[in-house]
C-alpha cells in the first residue's frame, strides 16, 4: 500500500493506495500533519511507501521521524517524469504543477490535455499530444480573491465563497461574490477559449479545493477530480518504480 500526501499552502490532502485503487481519504492541518501521518500508517499497516508533494511550509525532517516504519520519498525537479518539460526554467516548475502534469500524461494517453487546479493559486498547465510540456498561467485563486478585497481596501469586508444570486450585484456583498465568483468562472472559460484557437481537441482536467464548487460555473465540457494530484501521485510513484 502506498500513502500520497499534498501538502498545499493552507490545507494537507492524503490517500492511501491499493496500487490504483483508490482506499480511503484525509484532510488536515499542518499542525497536526505527524500525529495525523502516524494515525493512517497505524490505520493501514500494510503502507510500506510514502510520496510527498509539498509546495507548503514543512519540514522535511517531521516526516524522516517515520523512516523505521515506511520509506519516505519526496518529489523532487530530479524525478523520472513521462513528459518533456519545455519549460524556459524547468527547475523552477512547481511540484504541484509536474505531478498533475505526469498524471495528465498518465492517465490521458495520446491527447492534448489542460491541467487547471484550483487552489490557493488557479495554475493552467498544457501538455500536448507529443507529451510535451509547455506551461500556463498562474493566477490567485477564490480564497485570496475574497482576502485580498478585504485586506487592501478599507471598508469591503471579508466573505467565504457563496454563488451569486445574479451577475448584477444588488448589495455590497452581492457585488463582492458576483466580482469573485462570476471572475474566475469567466477567467477559466477565457482561458480555454484560448487554448481552443491553437488546438482543436484537449482534454480539460479541473481539479483542486474549488473544483466541484466551481464546475456548475463553468461552459466547457470538462472532467472534474479535486483529488486528481493525489492520484497523480500514485501514478507518478509507480511510474518510477517501473523504471
Amino acid at each position: 500500500m502506498l500513502l500520497t500526501i499534498d501538502v498545499g499552502n493552507t490545507r494537507i490532502k492524503a490517500a492511501v493506495f491499493e496500487q490504483n485503487r483508490f482506499v480511503e481519504l484525509f484532510i488536515f492541518t499542518k499542525e497536526t500533519i505527524l500525529t495525523e501521518t502516524i494515525y493512517i500508517i497505524n490505520k493501514f499497516p500494510k503502507i510500506k511507501n510514502i510520496v510527498i508533494a509539498s509546495v507548503g511550509n514543512v519540514e522535511k525532517d517531521l516526516f524522516l521521524t517515520l523512516k523505521s516504519k515506511v520509506e519516505i520519498h519526496f518529489i523532487t525537479p530530479d524525478i523520472k517524469l513521462p513528459f518533456t518539460n519545455l519549460y524556459s526554467t524547468p527547475s523552477k516548475l512547481g511540484i504541484d504543477r509536474m505531478v498533475l502534469a505526469a498524471g495528465a500524461v498518465l492517465q490521458f494517453p495520446n491527447q492534448n490535455r489542460l491541467v487547471i487546479d484550483t487552489g490557493t493559486c488557479i495554475t493552467y498547465d498544457f501538455v500536448d499530444e507529443n507529451d510535451n510540456y509547455l506551461g500556463g498561467a498562474i493566477s490567485p485563486g477564490i480564497g485570496l480573491r475574497y482576502g485580498s478585497l478585504h485586506q487592501q481596501t478599507a471598508k469591503l469586508p471579508l466573505l467565504s465563497k457563496k454563488y451569486p444570486k445574479s451577475f448584477i450585484g444588488n448589495s455590497t456583498q452581492e457585488s463582492i461574490h458576483s466580482g469573485v465568483i462570476n471572475g474566475v468562472a469567466l477567467e477559466i472559460d477565457g482561458f480555454i477559449e484560448l487554448y481552443k484557437t491553437q488546438y482543436a481537441k484537449f482534454i480539460i482536467i479541473l481539479t483542486g479545493g474549488d473544483a466541484e464548487f466551481l464546475a456548475v460555473r463553468l461552459k466547457n465540457t470538462i472532467f472534474a477530480n479535486s483529488y486528481f494530484l493525489l492520484e497523480s501521485l500514485n501514478q507518478t510513484f509507480q511510474y518510477n518504480q517501473n523504471d
